[in-house]
């Protein structure tokens, strides 16, 4: 990378507005002199990019793949929406899809679905358009539009108002991000430097979209979950992963106080982003190794219980399989889900749940014989719970 040796370019100032109060004005970004990062940097990028590969060949190997991906991104949407004080986990989430969706949901649990809703919406709309502003708008909107636990959010819109993080007004805030106008600005330079042909290494160049971003504030709330969900988009948009597989939200979550030091730190005055990119980096090192090794549990606990329901018979075991294709969607099922799946009876779809039960596939989530009874997929669920990041 080309440039003069500045670990610490100025990425904006404090600046006292009128109204009294000091607000963060953006420099043109990026900065004008390409930033030079040390060799450790560069190793750490390198290596990130080695297992990116790794990830990438693992996943377009498995099976039913298209399943699998479901559940990353549940993952992703529960610790992203923790990070904003949801209490609500992926296992939540999971239920949550096998009633009336937004029927009876706690507003926890109602935020986590419209993170998801917003990620494989980003995801399919990302596959015919640009990454834009304007995709950046949907995305919100997708997140945001009929919501329960929202604070003026204008779904889709950018802010016409000044914000402010922490404190009860701008003058006691802990950070007030850049006003309208010069908002404005900082959101086209944004644009430009994501469609710029720059030597910027790839996953440094996701690592700075992301902190920009959160560091201009464009929405009035959900500015952190937009901003975890165009990591992903990026990095698939860039060509890095074939299969977007690579949610970093579990790491912010995992290391919260350090991830919002971090960013703080970038969006100072004598603004470290050297920094904020190794954390960046340690993340994605860490979660793509997270991601192959649940790619590998999920190949051997499909290979073991494929085996197990081949015993059921030829009468049997091919709606048995069918129903472990589905369970890798949606782990968590009821008697109607069965029924659908297979086009049994319901004394045949019992009988199906009572062999997978006998064969600890599936788990009854309660001791009740009630009419509503579930059954989860256990070991397949705790594949991508395992290590407490997500209960």
């Amino acid at each position: 990378m080309t440039g003069t040796n500045n670990k610490n370019p100025k990425i904006g100032i404090y600046r006292v507005q009128p109204e009294g109060f000091k607000a963060f004005i953006l420099e043109p970004f990026p900065p004008k002199d390409m930033l030079v990062f040390s060799p450790s940097i560069q190793q750490k990028h390198a290596e990130a990019m080695r297992l990116l590969g790794k990830l990438d060949g693992i996943t377009a190997l498995l099976p039913d793949r298209d399943y699998f991906l479901e559940m990353f991104v549940r993952k992703d949407a529960s610790s992203s929406s923790q990070i904003e004080g949801t209490q609500a986990s992926i296992s939540d989430a999971i239920e949550a899809l096998n009633i009336e969706r937004r029927n009876n949901l706690s507003q926890d649990v109602d935020d986590i679905l419209h993170y998801i809703d917003a990620l494989n919406y980003g995801l399919e709309r990302a596959k015919k358009f640009p990454f834009s502003l304007r995709f950046i708008r949907e995305l919100h909107e997708k997140l945001m539009i009929g919501a329960r636990n929202t604070h003026n959010p204008f779904p889709g819109e950018f802010r016409r108002t000044q914000n402010w993080i922490g404190g009860t007004r701008p003058d006691n805030a802990r950070f007030v991000p850049p006003p309208i106008h010069e908002m404005n600005q900082a959101l086209n330079d944004l644009e430009k430097f994501i469609h710029a042909d720059d030597d910027y290494l790839p996953l440094i160049k996701a690592g700075l979209l992301h902190a920009q971003f959160e560091t201009i504030h464009p929405f009035l709330d959900g500015n952190g979950r937009t901003g975890r969900m165009l990591v992903t988009m990026f990095l698939w948009y860039k060509g890095l992963l074939e299969t977007p597989v690579l949610y970093l939200s579990t790491y912010f979550k995992k290391h919260q106080e350090i991830y919002y030091e971090k960013l703080n730190a970038y969006h100072s005055e004598n603004g470290n982003i050297e920094e904020w990119v190794e954390f960046f980096l340690d993340g994605v090192i860490d979660i793509a190794n997270s991601s192959i090794e649940t790619c590998k549990r999920i190949t051997e606990l499909r290979e073991r219980d494929m085996r197990k329901v081949q015993e059921l018979g030829k009468n049997m075991a091919p709606k048995a399989l069918d129903m472990i294709r589905f369970l890798y969607k949606v782990p968590t099922v009821g008697i109607a889900d069965v029924i659908s799946q297979t086009s049994y009876s319901r004394p045949s779809a019992y009988k199906l749940i009572e062999c997978l039960v006998d064969m600890n596939i599936l788990y009854p989530t309660s001791e009740d014989d009630s009419y509503g009874k579930k059954y989860t997929y256990k070991d397949y669920v705790e594949v991508f719970t395992e290590g407490g990041l997500l209960k």
